[in-house]
């Protein structure tokens, strides 16, 4: 088939390279001049005038991660020098917090549990009934549960110190606000799936150097098509085709931010049939009531600034804002790099800045510099109870693909990764046979 990609983000790229990797014809069609979304590399300078890269926002991903991981190893990436390995930590600087020997699902989150630091009996006898009993149930909850309430008989501490953290982390939305479902698809995934699946894995790379350089490498090698500055404003149907740019394709992939793909939608509308043109509305429709939250990364700086591990957890408030706190020296950048995050971030960026700063002299003892910070205002949908995600078919031979979109996962990566490969294999009718 001859398939048309909109958008070069990680979706984007991963239905290229999942399309092209199973025999098909790709085009890449990218608005902007750069690769990669919203997980990319930033050029940036230290204070004392050394450049550095950055990424428009820190990520992790886990060993769960499959799809991810698998298109990682297919376009070249070495993923076990291109990320730091360590098993499921969760650590606060001061010593608080869980860490997983590493050993086999679900033995280490057994261990993990039990040698928790600075836990009671009792937190550690809560969580590990809860989790039974989540396991007993299918990890499946009603799906009006917030994760708050799923975890009401839970300890204080172990709410704290495990879930609150495990929850922006993943879902990147307050625990109170937060789904139940998919952060026991989470867990499930994590401590129960195959061994290593818990596993943190930090990038030693920049976000450009994961994955989307390499990608766009291989597609060329393959001879897939990536078009930089090529804007579609666009799309028409051709009988059971669809005309982007003056060409026919046999299916259309949109994989732009949800913004994006709602303006176009809506500049095609007026020339489509009126049996796509109620499809694409009523995509439109749901795709509209999804809410967005910003993530913010402060990167600060000091000559000998180290942190005890590569990633500690911090102790969050409204006046103390970063979540999690990453020692980028430990991971390829120079020493004394330091990265903040702030999930579900609210406030101006100079206010935010200013109090994350004071957040780490406060809680690690460090005088840091301000290097840059990064506000992603759009990074992520609220992954809320009940949410009604926008399915991936939008009309016959269009669809969609997207962190945003209907799955089991919330906005990470990996479900950015596993809605473009199922969207290529939607896009293919059953029983299609190339004709080559």
């Amino acid at each position: 088939m001859k398939l048309a990609i909109i958008g070069a983000g990680w979706a984007g790229l991963a239905a290229a390279v999942e399309a092209t990797a199973t025999g098909h014809q790709v085009t890449v069609l990218e608005a902007s001049h750069r690769i990669g979304g919203r997980a990319r590399a930033l050029p940036g300078k230290l204070p004392d005038g050394t450049p550095v890269m950055l990424d428009n926002g820190q990520h992790i991903l886990i060993g769960a991660y499959v799809q991810t991981l698998r298109l990682m190893q297919l376009v070249g990436v070495k993923v076990d020098t291109a990320m730091l390995h360590l098993p499921l930590t969760l650590l606060f600087p001061d010593g608080g917090g869980l860490q997983f020997p590493d050993w086999p699902t679900p033995l280490d989150a057994l261990a993990g549990i039990a040698t928790a630091r600075g836990w009671s009996l009792g937190d550690k006898w809560s969580l590990l009934r809860c989790a039974s009993r989540w396991q007993r149930l299918g990890f499946k909850c009603d799906a009006s549960t917030s994760v708050t309430h799923l975890c009401q008989d839970l300890s204080p501490r172990v709410l704290i110190e495990l879930i609150e953290p495990l929850c922006v982390a993943a879902l990147n939305t307050p625990a109170e606000q937060a789904s139940a479902q998919v952060f026991l698809q989470i867990l499930n995934d994590a401590l129960f799936g195959l061994r290593g699946s818990s596993r943190l894995l930090l990038p030693r790379v920049d976000l450009s150097e994961l994955f989307p350089n390499a990608a766009a490498r291989w597609l060329a090698r393959q001879g897939s098509r990536l078009q930089l500055g090529a804007r579609v404003e666009s799309l028409a149907a051709q009988g059971p085709k669809w005309r982007v740019g003056g060409e026919s394709f046999d299916a259309v992939l949109l994989a732009t931010a949800a913004s994006d793909s709602i303006r176009l939608l809506e500049h095609s509308i007026g020339q489509a049939a009126p049996a796509n043109a109620g499809a694409m509305s009523r995509w439109v429709q749901v795709c509209r009531g999804l809410q967005f939250d910003a993530i913010s990364t402060v990167y600060a700086w000091s000559p000998d600034a180290a942190l005890t591990h590569p990633m500690l957890a911090l102790h969050s408030s409204a006046a103390a804002p970063a979540q999690f706190v990453f020692d980028r020296g430990q991971l390829g950048a120079p020493k004394g790099l330091l990265a903040f995050v702030v999930s579900a971030s609210r406030g101006e960026r100079a206010t935010l800045q200013a109090q994350v700063l004071l957040q780490a002299q406060q809680q690690l003892g460090l005088k840091l510099q301000a290097v840059q910070t990064v506000v992603e205002k759009r990074a992520t949908f609220a992954c809320t109870p009940g949410l009604v995600r926008p399915d991936q078919l939008i009309a016959p031979g269009l669809l969609a693909c997207g962190d945003y979109c209907a799955g089991a996962y919330p906005a990470t990566l990996e479900g950015a990764v596993r809605s473009a490969v199922t969207a290529v294999k939607a896009a293919v009718p059953e029983g299609y046979d190339d004709p080559a």
